[in-house]
């Protein structure tokens, strides 16, 4: 297969540009569940940030709490995909 250069160029802008949607220490107000739904869903991205800039966070340090938590748990497991292919894959192989 050849390579294809621009799909690489799209995977690295789409990573810079929700790579710019990363969480920030120099924020006022506290974040909410929302947020926090936001910042797990793009962790990847916000890790990929991490390497290169010191500015960027993998979670908001100011949040509300349980709330921010919970939301950044769902995004979390969203992003990854917990649960729904492991089920599957151990289903099929019986």
């Amino acid at each position: 297969m050849k390579p294809s250069y621009w799909a690489l160029g799209l995977c690295v802008g789409l990573a810079l540009l929700l790579g710019g949607c990363a969480p920030s220490a120099y924020t006022e107000q506290p974040a909410g569940f929302f947020s926090g739904l936001w910042h797990g869903f793009i962790i990847l991205f916000s890790a990929f940030g991490k390497l290169f800039s010191f500015d960027v966070g993998i979670h908001a340090s100011h949040n509300t709490g349980w709330p921010y938590w919970l939301g950044f748990i769902l995004g979390l497991s969203m992003s990854i995909g917990v649960g729904g292919k492991a089920g599957q894959k151990a289903r099929r192989s019986k």
